[in-house]
């Protein structure tokens, strides 16, 4: 009960909302939904049950404001990009507080994902100054070759709960400082921060109908992502979540051949050969593994150690997790580890551990539910794992480290690469030929070398095979949101 009561003192007010936000107004609709806690299962406020009627409105309200918001300089665009990050960086703290209650994720790692959230809408206020056209030499003396890049139109968002904030601000800046215009439709279970957005970009001076919100239950979210995904006016789509849904998305949004960028599923290796710094390899493999309880997007799935220090990591492993991970409310300042989002994420666990053990694999430590909640998990660590068994086939989403033993670099690469996606990927060494070696052969988009934190507004987010199309952050991300435009100048 104690715990209960904090959740909902920690909601600020000032900033929860409860509507959509259409046109620029908070739209109430006939039904609404609950956002729970995953901490203690209370209901942390009702938010509106947006339809396909909904969905439809706020996309002819980012269509209609479309013609005059890419019309504004660039540097007007980046004048309101950069107000709407000092207001999230002045509100930071309260910001915070709603991504714990609504996501449970410890408070610091929610005050760490507002600074990556912010920084993003930094950035690409600054990137919308420097798009870019080229004058090419023609063939002909009497032509001249001219390249523009313009807005695509307006783009639907679709993101997932378990970075609430920064999957919204990692696509939204960039197609704003492009010139879009965006509806944003957030996962179920955690709309509050994606309406708390809207609030600070309306107190922005973004122009009513530049940043839309819809959100909506579980059993609205299909009617609503396929508006998104059909109407005509639509003209973007960029989507975080499963592969299994990005597939779903694709086919919809083939009808009327719209731009897509998915960043999908991930299954992440990370191998640590016979020369890795041990007590490194840990701790990148305790930042990669167990950030937001095992329930992000790059998180290791798959850990490879070679045979001459398999033991001596997987001892160490195992008392680092026992040390320094600690389970309870994201309002208690000692947790490291918040409850995962629902009991079909514990159930998932569960059985990943169940039919790894049926298999021959030990648990090294955890392996069980928490007394604390039926949404709390233990970090559990694995040995004697084999690729066979569903934890290394299958994403798990959760705190669930499997270890494998390998013997070769060529073998330990075959099993890395040997699945259908390919996000990130990591690996330990200190020989100079090999980490150029393996960096060049994993099959994946992004690589930590002797690190287990890669994900930085400077760089480009994205995988290959079925872990999606294009890139976020950096540079590129701006490009997803532009098209290239060729003006051919004769006559003269």
């Amino acid at each position: 009960p104690g715990t209960a009561r904090r959740s909902s003192w920690a909601l600020p007010e000032a900033l929860v909302r409860r509507g959509g936000l259409v046109g620029g107004r908070w739209v109430e609709t006939p039904a609404a939904f609950p956002v729970q806690d995953p901490a203690t299962g209370e209901e942390l406020g009702r938010v509106a049950d947006c339809g396909a009627a909904e969905a439809r409105e706020a996309v002819r309200a980012a269509h209609e404001a479309g013609a005059a918001w890419s019309c504004l300089p660039a540097k007007e665009r980046s004048v309101r990009l950069r107000r709407w990050y000092e207001l999230m960086m002045e509100n930071k703290e309260e910001l915070a507080r709603i991504i714990t209650a609504e996501n449970g994720k410890p408070l610091k790692e929610a005050q760490g994902e507002i600074l990556y959230s912010a920084s993003f809408l930094e950035w690409f206020a600054e990137e919308a100054r420097r798009v870019y056209g080229d004058v090419i030499p023609a063939s002909a003396k009497d032509r001249r070759i001219l390249v523009l890049k313009q807005p695509v139109g307006v783009a639907a968002i679709i993101t997932p709960w378990n970075f609430p904030s920064a999957m919204i601000t990692r696509k939204v800046g960039a197609a704003l400082a492009a010139g879009c215009t965006v509806v944003v439709k957030p996962a179920e279970d955690t709309p509050l921060s994606a309406l708390a957005l809207g609030e600070l970009a309306n107190q922005a001076g973004i122009p009513a109908g530049v940043y839309n919100v819809v959100p909506c239950s579980r059993q609205q979210t299909s009617a609503v992502g396929e508006v998104l995904c059909t109407d005509p006016l639509v003209a973007k789509i960029s989507f975080t979540g499963s592969t299994a849904t990005g597939k779903i998305l694709l086919k919809h949004a083939a009808g009327t051949v719209k731009r897509v960028s998915m960043e999908l599923g991930g299954h992440a290796p990370f191998i640590v050969f016979d020369s890795a710094n041990i007590d490194r390899a840990v701790a990148g493999a305790l930042a990669s593994k167990y950030r937001n309880s095992g329930q992000t997007c790059v998180c290791t799935n798959r850990f490879l150690v070679q045979k001459g220090i398999h033991d001596k990591f997987v001892e160490k492993f195992a008392k680092a997790i026992e040390r320094e991970l600690h389970v309870g409310s994201g309002f208690d300042a000692k947790t490291t580890q918040g409850p995962l989002i629902n009991e079909k994420a514990v159930e998932k666990v569960e059985r990943h551990i169940n039919d790894a053990v049926s298999q021959g694999a030990s648990i090294v430590t955890g392996g069980k539910r928490h007394s604390l909640g039926k949404n709390f998990f233990e970090p559990t660590l694995l040995s004697n794992v084999t690729t066979k068994m569903l934890c290394t086939q299958e994403e798990t989403f959760g705190p669930l480290a499997p270890v494998i033993k390998f013997e070769t670099e060529a073998e330990a690469i075959a099993i890395a690469n040997a699945s259908n996606v390919g996000l990130a990927g990591y690996f330990y060494s200190q020989d100079p030929a090999q980490i150029w070696r393996v960096a060049e052969q994993l099959e994946v988009g992004m690589v930590g070398v002797n690190e287990g934190i890669v994900s930085s507004v400077e760089s480009p987010f994205g995988g290959v095979k079925q872990s999606g199309l294009g890139r976020e952050g950096s540079k590129y991300g701006i490009d997803e949101y532009l098209e290239i435009k060729y003006i051919c100048l004769g006559g003269l």
